[in-house]
Protein backbone atom coordinates (compact mmCIF):
# COMPACT_ATOMS: atom_id res chain seq x y z
CA UNK A 1 0.00 0.00 0.00
CA UNK A 2 2.58 1.89 0.81
CA UNK A 3 4.63 1.95 -2.09
CA UNK A 4 1.24 2.29 -4.13
CA UNK A 5 0.95 5.55 -2.81
CA UNK A 6 4.56 6.98 -3.38
CA UNK A 7 4.28 5.97 -7.04
CA UNK A 8 0.49 7.81 -6.77
CA UNK A 9 2.23 10.53 -5.22
CA UNK A 10 5.03 11.29 -7.97
CA UNK A 11 2.66 11.03 -10.27
CA UNK A 12 0.87 13.95 -9.29
CA UNK A 13 4.09 15.57 -8.71
CA UNK A 14 5.29 15.31 -11.46
CA UNK A 15 1.85 16.31 -13.47
CA UNK A 16 1.02 19.50 -11.29
CA UNK A 17 4.20 21.01 -10.50
CA UNK A 18 3.47 21.03 -7.26
CA UNK A 19 7.27 22.29 -6.25
CA UNK A 20 7.02 25.54 -8.96
CA UNK A 21 7.60 28.52 -6.50
CA UNK A 22 9.67 31.30 -5.37
CA UNK A 23 13.24 29.80 -4.40
CA UNK A 24 13.59 29.50 -0.46
CA UNK A 25 17.20 29.77 -1.49
CA UNK A 26 20.03 31.66 -1.36
CA UNK A 27 23.78 32.44 -2.44
CA UNK A 28 26.15 33.13 0.04
CA UNK A 29 29.46 33.37 -1.42
CA UNK A 30 30.69 32.50 -5.07
CA UNK A 31 33.67 32.20 -6.49
CA UNK A 32 35.05 30.29 -9.76
CA UNK A 33 35.36 27.00 -7.56
CA UNK A 34 33.06 27.01 -4.92
CA UNK A 35 29.44 28.31 -4.17
CA UNK A 36 27.85 28.29 -1.09
CA UNK A 37 24.32 28.32 -0.76
CA UNK A 38 21.47 28.14 2.10
CA UNK A 39 18.09 26.43 1.54
CA UNK A 40 15.47 26.23 3.89
CA UNK A 41 11.78 24.69 4.27
CA UNK A 42 10.42 21.14 3.66
CA UNK A 43 12.47 18.71 1.32
CA UNK A 44 10.71 19.59 -1.68
CA UNK A 45 11.12 23.31 -1.17
CA UNK A 46 15.05 22.94 -0.62
CA UNK A 47 15.06 20.38 -3.32
CA UNK A 48 13.44 23.09 -5.82
CA UNK A 49 16.14 25.72 -4.31
CA UNK A 50 19.39 24.10 -4.81
CA UNK A 51 18.02 22.97 -8.28
CA UNK A 52 16.89 26.69 -8.93
CA UNK A 53 19.73 28.33 -7.91
CA UNK A 54 22.85 25.91 -9.25
CA UNK A 55 21.13 25.06 -12.39
CA UNK A 56 24.20 25.61 -14.39
CA UNK A 57 26.59 23.77 -12.47
CA UNK A 58 24.80 20.78 -11.99
CA UNK A 59 24.04 20.36 -15.49
CA UNK A 60 27.86 20.44 -16.17
CA UNK A 61 28.55 18.03 -13.69
CA UNK A 62 26.24 15.79 -14.86
CA UNK A 63 26.60 15.72 -18.80
CA UNK A 64 30.59 16.42 -18.35
CA UNK A 65 30.89 13.77 -15.64
CA UNK A 66 28.54 11.54 -14.20
CA UNK A 67 26.86 10.58 -18.02
CA UNK A 68 30.33 9.62 -19.62
CA UNK A 69 31.63 7.91 -16.59
CA UNK A 70 28.33 6.13 -17.17
CA UNK A 71 28.28 5.06 -20.67
CA UNK A 72 26.09 2.93 -21.94
CA UNK A 73 25.51 2.13 -18.29
CA UNK A 74 23.84 4.53 -17.74
CA UNK A 75 19.96 3.64 -18.61
CA UNK A 76 20.86 0.69 -17.03
CA UNK A 77 21.85 1.87 -13.94
CA UNK A 78 18.57 4.80 -13.60
CA UNK A 79 16.52 1.17 -13.35
CA UNK A 80 18.82 -0.51 -10.58
CA UNK A 81 18.51 2.59 -8.92
CA UNK A 82 14.56 3.24 -8.95
CA UNK A 83 13.81 0.14 -7.82
CA UNK A 84 13.49 -0.10 -4.20
CA UNK A 85 14.74 -4.28 -4.27
CA UNK A 86 18.05 -3.47 -5.22
CA UNK A 87 18.56 0.08 -3.15
CA UNK A 88 16.04 2.04 -0.39
CA UNK A 89 16.14 5.36 -0.56
CA UNK A 90 13.53 7.42 1.50
CA UNK A 91 10.62 8.76 -0.05
CA UNK A 92 11.45 12.22 1.37
CA UNK A 93 14.84 12.13 -1.04
CA UNK A 94 13.13 11.24 -3.93
CA UNK A 95 10.12 14.37 -3.74
CA UNK A 96 13.70 16.28 -2.99
CA UNK A 97 14.92 14.91 -6.12
CA UNK A 98 12.12 15.54 -8.23
CA UNK A 99 11.95 19.16 -6.86
CA UNK A 100 15.33 19.57 -7.90
CA UNK A 101 14.18 18.74 -11.67
CA UNK A 102 11.72 21.33 -11.66
CA UNK A 103 13.77 24.18 -10.19
CA UNK A 104 16.30 23.30 -12.66
CA UNK A 105 14.24 23.38 -15.41
CA UNK A 106 12.39 26.97 -14.07
CA UNK A 107 16.08 28.53 -13.93
CA UNK A 108 15.37 27.89 -18.06
CA UNK A 109 18.34 25.28 -17.61
CA UNK A 110 17.36 22.33 -20.20
CA UNK A 111 19.09 18.51 -19.53
CA UNK A 112 17.14 16.46 -22.36
CA UNK A 113 15.96 13.22 -20.66
CA UNK A 114 17.02 13.98 -17.35
CA UNK A 115 14.38 13.40 -14.62
CA UNK A 116 14.80 12.45 -10.94
CA UNK A 117 16.46 9.26 -11.13
CA UNK A 118 19.18 10.96 -12.54
CA UNK A 119 19.42 13.32 -9.57
CA UNK A 120 19.56 10.04 -7.51
CA UNK A 121 21.71 7.67 -9.19
CA UNK A 122 24.14 10.90 -9.13
CA UNK A 123 24.00 10.90 -5.68
CA UNK A 124 24.89 7.32 -5.37
CA UNK A 125 27.59 6.54 -8.37
CA UNK A 126 29.77 4.90 -5.27
CA UNK A 127 27.34 2.04 -4.64
CA UNK A 128 26.08 1.58 -8.41
CA UNK A 129 29.96 1.17 -9.27
CA UNK A 130 29.87 -2.04 -7.35
CA UNK A 131 27.39 -3.66 -8.56
CA UNK A 132 27.72 -3.01 -12.13
CA UNK A 133 30.74 -5.35 -14.40
CA UNK A 134 31.75 -1.63 -15.85
CA UNK A 135 34.20 -0.33 -13.61
CA UNK A 136 33.72 3.38 -13.44
CA UNK A 137 36.55 4.83 -12.22
CA UNK A 138 35.03 7.48 -10.07
CA UNK A 139 36.00 6.11 -6.43
CA UNK A 140 37.59 9.10 -4.19
CA UNK A 141 40.57 8.63 -1.62
CA UNK A 142 40.15 10.58 1.69
CA UNK A 143 41.79 10.44 5.01
CA UNK A 144 40.41 11.46 8.84
CA UNK A 145 42.38 12.75 11.68
CA UNK A 146 40.26 13.55 15.09
CA UNK A 147 41.88 14.77 18.27
CA UNK A 148 40.31 15.57 21.91
CA UNK A 149 40.33 15.39 25.64
CA UNK A 150 43.91 14.45 26.21
CA UNK A 151 45.07 14.60 23.23
CA UNK A 152 44.25 18.67 22.29
CA UNK A 153 44.49 19.96 26.60
CA UNK A 154 46.88 22.41 27.58
CA UNK A 155 46.38 23.69 23.26
CA UNK A 156 44.18 26.64 22.22
CA UNK A 157 41.29 23.67 22.06
CA UNK A 158 41.65 23.06 25.47
CA UNK A 159 40.28 19.68 25.24
CA UNK A 160 38.15 20.62 22.54
CA UNK A 161 37.62 17.57 19.89
CA UNK A 162 39.02 18.57 16.24
CA UNK A 163 38.58 16.83 13.04
CA UNK A 164 40.86 17.17 9.33
CA UNK A 165 39.67 15.55 6.31
CA UNK A 166 41.19 15.51 2.91
CA UNK A 167 38.99 14.66 -0.17
CA UNK A 168 41.00 13.18 -2.56
CA UNK A 169 39.70 12.48 -6.56
CA UNK A 170 40.56 12.34 -9.84
CA UNK A 171 41.68 16.46 -10.61
CA UNK A 172 38.83 16.47 -13.18
CA UNK A 173 38.02 20.17 -14.14
CA UNK A 174 34.53 19.73 -13.96
CA UNK A 175 34.01 18.46 -10.27
CA UNK A 176 36.62 21.20 -9.74
CA UNK A 177 34.72 24.22 -10.83
CA UNK A 178 31.32 22.51 -9.30
CA UNK A 179 32.18 21.88 -5.59
CA UNK A 180 29.62 23.57 -3.17
CA UNK A 181 28.40 24.26 0.13
CA UNK A 182 24.76 23.24 0.93
CA UNK A 183 23.24 24.76 4.19
CA UNK A 184 19.87 23.42 4.80
CA UNK A 185 17.49 24.78 7.44
CA UNK A 186 14.58 22.30 7.52
CA UNK A 187 11.16 23.19 8.20
CA UNK A 188 10.52 19.14 9.98
CA UNK A 189 9.66 19.20 12.86
CA UNK A 190 12.26 15.95 13.59
CA UNK A 191 15.18 17.65 11.44
CA UNK A 192 17.97 19.90 12.95
CA UNK A 193 19.70 22.35 10.58
CA UNK A 194 22.97 20.45 8.89
CA UNK A 195 25.31 21.25 5.56
CA UNK A 196 27.22 19.23 3.12
CA UNK A 197 29.99 19.86 1.32
CA UNK A 198 30.81 18.30 -2.35
CA UNK A 199 29.63 19.09 -5.54
CA UNK A 200 26.64 20.25 -7.74
CA UNK A 201 23.66 18.15 -7.50
CA UNK A 202 24.11 16.43 -4.30
CA UNK A 203 21.26 16.02 -2.13
CA UNK A 204 23.24 13.49 0.32
CA UNK A 205 26.48 13.10 2.27
CA UNK A 206 30.17 12.64 1.41
CA UNK A 207 31.16 15.54 3.79
CA UNK A 208 28.99 16.84 6.12
CA UNK A 209 27.75 18.68 9.77
CA UNK A 210 24.82 19.58 11.73
CA UNK A 211 24.36 22.15 14.35
CA UNK A 212 23.90 19.19 17.12
CA UNK A 213 27.76 19.37 16.52
CA UNK A 214 28.37 15.82 15.00
CA UNK A 215 30.55 15.70 11.98
CA UNK A 216 30.50 12.85 9.37
CA UNK A 217 32.80 11.65 6.38
CA UNK A 218 32.77 9.06 3.67
CA UNK A 219 36.37 7.43 2.79
CA UNK A 220 36.58 4.01 0.56
CA UNK A 221 37.83 1.08 1.74
CA UNK A 222 40.17 -0.44 -0.87
CA UNK A 223 41.24 -3.92 0.55
CA UNK A 224 38.01 -5.64 0.55
CA UNK A 225 36.79 -7.40 -2.07
CA UNK A 226 33.88 -8.32 -2.90
CA UNK A 227 31.25 -7.44 -4.93
CA UNK A 228 27.06 -6.15 -4.29
CA UNK A 229 24.38 -8.16 -5.14
CA UNK A 230 21.18 -7.05 -6.57
CA UNK A 231 17.96 -7.64 -4.25
CA UNK A 232 19.64 -6.44 -1.13
CA UNK A 233 17.72 -3.45 -0.73
CA UNK A 234 20.62 -1.34 0.00
CA UNK A 235 20.35 2.33 1.53
CA UNK A 236 23.07 4.44 -0.79
CA UNK A 237 25.53 5.29 1.90
CA UNK A 238 25.78 8.84 1.51
CA UNK A 239 21.68 9.04 1.88
CA UNK A 240 22.82 6.87 5.06
CA UNK A 241 25.30 9.86 6.33
CA UNK A 242 22.20 12.41 5.22
CA UNK A 243 20.19 10.89 7.56
CA UNK A 244 21.95 10.54 10.39
CA UNK A 245 23.09 14.23 10.57
CA UNK A 246 19.86 15.29 9.52
CA UNK A 247 17.72 13.42 12.02
CA UNK A 248 17.34 15.10 15.32
CA UNK A 249 18.69 12.55 17.37
CA UNK A 250 17.76 9.46 15.37
CA UNK A 251 18.01 7.24 17.77
CA UNK A 252 15.75 8.91 20.64
CA UNK A 253 18.39 9.03 23.78
CA UNK A 254 18.03 12.96 23.91
CA UNK A 255 22.23 13.22 22.72
CA UNK A 256 23.32 14.38 19.44
CA UNK A 257 26.69 11.97 19.32
CA UNK A 258 28.61 9.59 17.20
CA UNK A 259 25.74 6.62 18.48
CA UNK A 260 23.68 8.08 15.94
CA UNK A 261 25.64 7.41 13.04
CA UNK A 262 26.65 3.74 14.25
CA UNK A 263 22.36 3.04 14.79
CA UNK A 264 21.76 4.47 11.21
CA UNK A 265 24.62 2.47 9.72
CA UNK A 266 23.73 -0.52 11.24
CA UNK A 267 19.84 -0.93 10.27
CA UNK A 268 21.20 -1.96 7.03
CA UNK A 269 21.77 -5.53 7.60
CA UNK A 270 22.79 -6.32 4.33
CA UNK A 271 25.85 -4.07 4.51
CA UNK A 272 26.36 -1.51 1.57
CA UNK A 273 26.60 -2.11 -1.95
CA UNK A 274 30.45 -1.39 -1.78
CA UNK A 275 32.98 -1.29 1.19
CA UNK A 276 33.64 2.02 2.93
CA UNK A 277 35.31 3.96 5.71
CA UNK A 278 32.95 6.20 7.63
CA UNK A 279 35.05 8.77 10.03
CA UNK A 280 32.67 10.66 12.16
CA UNK A 281 33.15 13.21 15.48
CA UNK A 282 30.93 15.07 18.13
CA UNK A 283 31.85 17.39 20.42
CA UNK A 284 33.80 16.71 23.82
CA UNK A 285 30.96 17.09 25.67
CA UNK A 286 29.50 14.22 24.30
CA UNK A 287 30.44 12.23 26.99
CA UNK A 288 32.53 8.84 26.69
CA UNK A 289 35.10 8.88 24.26
CA UNK A 290 32.91 6.06 22.42
CA UNK A 291 30.29 8.90 21.81
CA UNK A 292 32.79 11.45 21.32
CA UNK A 293 34.72 9.86 18.43
CA UNK A 294 34.70 6.46 15.80
CA UNK A 295 35.10 4.88 12.53
CA UNK A 296 33.49 2.45 10.85
CA UNK A 297 34.48 -0.09 8.39
CA UNK A 298 31.58 -1.51 5.87
CA UNK A 299 31.26 -3.77 3.72
CA UNK A 300 28.62 -5.75 0.97
CA UNK A 301 30.32 -9.28 2.41
CA UNK A 302 30.82 -10.44 6.24
CA UNK A 303 31.85 -8.89 8.06
CA UNK A 304 29.36 -6.19 6.66
CA UNK A 305 30.09 -3.89 9.72
CA UNK A 306 32.96 -3.31 12.56
CA UNK A 307 33.54 0.04 14.53
CA UNK A 308 36.57 0.98 16.84
CA UNK A 309 37.42 3.69 19.22
CA UNK A 310 40.26 5.29 20.17
CA UNK A 311 40.70 2.30 22.90
CA UNK A 312 41.36 -0.02 19.84
CA UNK A 313 44.81 -1.26 19.16
CA UNK A 314 45.41 0.78 15.97
CA UNK A 315 48.98 2.10 16.79
CA UNK A 316 47.06 5.73 17.27
CA UNK A 317 48.00 6.84 20.70
CA UNK A 318 45.88 8.76 22.81
CA UNK A 319 42.18 10.57 22.46
CA UNK A 320 43.15 10.63 18.85
CA UNK A 321 42.13 8.24 15.56
CA UNK A 322 43.02 8.19 12.23
CA UNK A 323 41.41 6.75 9.32
CA UNK A 324 42.45 6.38 5.36
CA UNK A 325 41.63 3.57 2.86
CA UNK A 326 42.71 0.46 4.27
CA UNK A 327 41.23 -2.23 7.16
CA UNK A 328 42.34 -1.60 10.71
CA UNK A 329 39.82 -3.37 12.78
CA UNK A 330 37.70 -5.25 10.27
CA UNK A 331 38.77 -8.70 10.54
CA UNK A 332 41.38 -7.00 12.90
CA UNK A 333 43.40 -6.50 9.29
CA UNK A 334 45.53 -3.78 10.68
CA UNK A 335 46.45 -2.38 7.20
CA UNK A 336 48.83 0.42 7.53
CA UNK A 337 49.45 2.11 4.66
CA UNK A 338 51.79 4.88 3.98
CA UNK A 339 49.55 7.51 4.96
CA UNK A 340 48.80 5.67 8.00
CA UNK A 341 52.23 5.38 8.87
CA UNK A 342 52.78 8.85 8.43
CA UNK A 343 50.47 10.15 10.58
CA UNK A 344 51.48 7.78 13.36
CA UNK A 345 55.06 8.14 13.16
CA UNK A 346 54.77 12.27 12.92
CA UNK A 347 52.28 13.03 16.64
CA UNK A 348 54.31 12.02 19.27
CA UNK A 349 52.55 10.73 22.41
CA UNK A 350 49.31 12.11 20.51
CA UNK A 351 49.35 15.46 23.44
CA UNK A 352 49.43 18.56 22.99
CA UNK A 353 48.08 19.03 19.42
CA UNK A 354 46.28 21.87 18.67
CA UNK A 355 43.60 22.83 15.49
CA UNK A 356 46.98 23.96 13.77
CA UNK A 357 49.33 20.96 14.71
CA UNK A 358 45.90 18.97 13.82
CA UNK A 359 45.87 20.65 10.34
CA UNK A 360 49.59 20.21 9.77
CA UNK A 361 49.86 16.69 10.49
CA UNK A 362 47.48 15.92 7.95
CA UNK A 363 49.04 18.58 5.31
CA UNK A 364 52.34 17.09 5.70
CA UNK A 365 51.94 13.49 6.32
CA UNK A 366 48.33 12.62 4.73
CA UNK A 367 47.87 15.08 1.75
CA UNK A 368 48.85 14.42 -1.78
CA UNK A 369 50.93 16.97 -1.64
CA UNK A 370 52.92 15.28 0.94
CA UNK A 371 53.07 12.33 -1.98
CA UNK A 372 53.28 13.90 -5.67
CA UNK A 373 49.72 13.36 -6.53
CA UNK A 374 47.30 15.94 -7.85
CA UNK A 375 44.21 15.08 -6.61
CA UNK A 376 43.37 16.68 -3.26
CA UNK A 377 40.22 18.35 -3.90
CA UNK A 378 39.14 19.32 -0.45
CA UNK A 379 41.17 20.38 2.66
CA UNK A 380 38.73 20.78 5.95
CA UNK A 381 39.01 21.35 9.56
CA UNK A 382 35.64 21.80 12.03
CA UNK A 383 36.30 22.39 15.58
CA UNK A 384 32.34 21.95 16.76
CA UNK A 385 32.79 23.08 20.26
CA UNK A 386 33.64 26.53 18.43
CA UNK A 387 31.66 25.68 15.68
CA UNK A 388 34.40 26.71 12.98
CA UNK A 389 34.75 25.05 9.79
CA UNK A 390 38.27 25.91 8.03
CA UNK A 391 38.09 25.15 4.35
CA UNK A 392 40.51 24.70 1.20
CA UNK A 393 39.27 23.60 -1.73
CA UNK A 394 41.34 23.08 -5.48
CA UNK A 395 41.28 25.78 -7.81
CA UNK A 396 41.07 25.64 -11.63
CA UNK A 397 44.32 26.73 -12.06
CA UNK A 398 45.74 23.13 -10.71
CA UNK A 399 46.75 24.71 -7.02
CA UNK A 400 45.27 21.52 -5.10
CA UNK A 401 43.50 22.34 -1.92
CA UNK A 402 46.53 21.28 0.57
CA UNK A 403 48.01 24.16 -1.64
CA UNK A 404 45.43 26.82 -1.20
CA UNK A 405 44.49 29.42 1.50
CA UNK A 406 41.75 28.42 3.43
CA UNK A 407 38.73 30.18 4.24
CA UNK A 408 37.44 29.80 7.68
CA UNK A 409 33.27 29.64 8.40
CA UNK A 410 31.53 30.25 11.78
CA UNK A 411 29.09 27.60 11.57
CA UNK A 412 26.60 28.98 14.07
CA UNK A 413 26.04 31.62 11.66
CA UNK A 414 25.99 29.34 8.79
CA UNK A 415 22.84 27.79 10.63
CA UNK A 416 20.94 31.31 11.44
CA UNK A 417 18.05 32.91 10.34
CA UNK A 418 18.55 34.05 6.88
CA UNK A 419 17.45 37.23 7.90
CA UNK A 420 20.18 40.22 8.56
CA UNK A 421 20.25 41.36 12.31
CA UNK A 422 18.65 45.11 12.62
CA UNK A 423 20.72 47.21 14.11
CA UNK A 424 21.28 47.69 17.79
CA UNK A 425 20.67 51.08 18.23
CA UNK A 426 18.82 50.81 21.44
CA UNK A 427 21.44 48.49 22.56
CA UNK A 428 23.86 50.18 24.88
CA UNK A 429 26.59 47.09 25.71
CA UNK A 430 28.25 47.59 23.11
CA UNK A 431 29.31 50.87 21.02
CA UNK A 432 30.54 50.63 17.31
CA UNK A 433 30.97 54.08 15.44
CA UNK A 434 31.15 54.83 12.74
CA UNK A 435 28.51 52.88 11.43
CA UNK A 436 28.89 52.98 8.36
CA UNK A 437 32.27 53.46 8.28
CA UNK A 438 34.99 53.81 5.86
CA UNK A 439 36.20 50.40 6.72
CA UNK A 440 37.88 51.51 10.05
CA UNK A 441 36.36 51.79 13.30
CA UNK A 442 36.37 51.46 17.27
CA UNK A 443 33.96 48.38 19.37
CA UNK A 444 33.83 49.60 23.27
CA UNK A 445 32.57 46.98 25.22
CA UNK A 446 30.42 48.76 27.79
CA UNK A 447 28.75 46.01 30.24
CA UNK A 448 31.07 43.98 31.84
CA UNK A 449 29.83 40.18 30.82
CA UNK A 450 30.46 40.91 27.17
CA UNK A 451 34.14 41.32 28.25
CA UNK A 452 36.45 38.48 27.29
CA UNK A 453 33.71 37.01 24.98
CA UNK A 454 35.33 36.15 21.58
CA UNK A 455 34.38 38.62 18.83
CA UNK A 456 34.11 37.60 15.36
CA UNK A 457 33.64 39.68 11.89
CA UNK A 458 31.80 37.98 9.26
CA UNK A 459 29.98 38.27 5.68
CA UNK A 460 26.64 37.27 5.44
CA UNK A 461 27.44 33.60 4.05
CA UNK A 462 29.23 33.23 7.74
CA UNK A 463 32.70 33.30 6.27
CA UNK A 464 35.15 34.71 9.08
CA UNK A 465 37.13 38.09 7.99
CA UNK A 466 38.46 39.47 11.19
CA UNK A 467 38.58 36.82 15.21
CA UNK A 468 39.80 38.15 18.05
CA UNK A 469 39.82 36.21 21.43
CA UNK A 470 38.98 37.30 24.91
CA UNK A 471 37.81 41.23 23.81
CA UNK A 472 39.13 43.46 26.87
CA UNK A 473 37.05 46.89 26.52
CA UNK A 474 38.10 49.30 23.47
CA UNK A 475 39.88 48.55 20.53
CA UNK A 476 40.15 49.43 16.77
CA UNK A 477 39.10 47.31 13.82
CA UNK A 478 41.08 48.71 10.69
CA UNK A 479 41.20 47.48 6.77
CA UNK A 480 37.57 46.32 5.57
CA UNK A 481 36.75 46.38 2.14
CA UNK A 482 33.81 47.91 1.22
CA UNK A 483 30.68 45.70 1.82
CA UNK A 484 28.08 44.51 4.43
CA UNK A 485 29.35 42.92 7.77
CA UNK A 486 27.96 40.99 11.37
CA UNK A 487 29.54 41.77 14.40
CA UNK A 488 29.29 38.90 16.79
CA UNK A 489 29.81 38.71 20.57
CA UNK A 490 30.21 34.63 21.43
CA UNK A 491 30.78 33.06 24.75
CA UNK A 492 30.98 29.52 25.55
CA UNK A 493 28.75 28.84 22.28
CA UNK A 494 26.13 31.35 22.45
CA UNK A 495 25.66 34.82 20.57
CA UNK A 496 25.30 37.45 23.49
CA UNK A 497 25.08 40.24 20.70
CA UNK A 498 25.11 41.11 17.27
CA UNK A 499 25.09 44.05 15.22
CA UNK A 500 25.10 45.05 11.13
CA UNK A 501 28.20 47.02 10.03
CA UNK A 502 28.54 48.80 6.72
CA UNK A 503 32.07 49.97 4.93
CA UNK A 504 31.19 52.26 2.31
Amino acid sequence: MRKLLLITLLFFFACTGLFSQPSNGEISFQDENLTVIKVWGTHEERGYAAGYLLADKIKDIYENYIMPSFGSYLSTAKTIIGNSSHFSIDSAYIYEAMAMIEGISDAGVTMEGVDYLDILLANSFLDLENISTKKLGMQNGCSSFMSWGDATAGTDLDGKSVISRHLDWSANPVIIRNQVVVVHIPEEADEQPWLLIGFAGQISVLSGLNVGKVAVMQHMLSDVSGSGSLFKHYEPVWFSLRKAIERNDFNGDDENNVQDVKDVLALNTNGYADSYIIAALASEYAGHDTMVSMVAEMSPVIPYLSFRSNKYPDSIPGDNQYAANYAISRNNAMHFCTRYNGVRNNMGDGTGISAEENWRIMREFSSSCAYGGTGNIQFMQYVPEEEVLRLSYHRTDGTQACESDSIVFDVGLLFSPVNVPEDNAHDNRVSVFPNPSDGNFKIVINDENLKNSDMTITDFSGRIIKQIKGVKSDFMVTGLEKGTYCINLKSQGKYLFREKLVVL
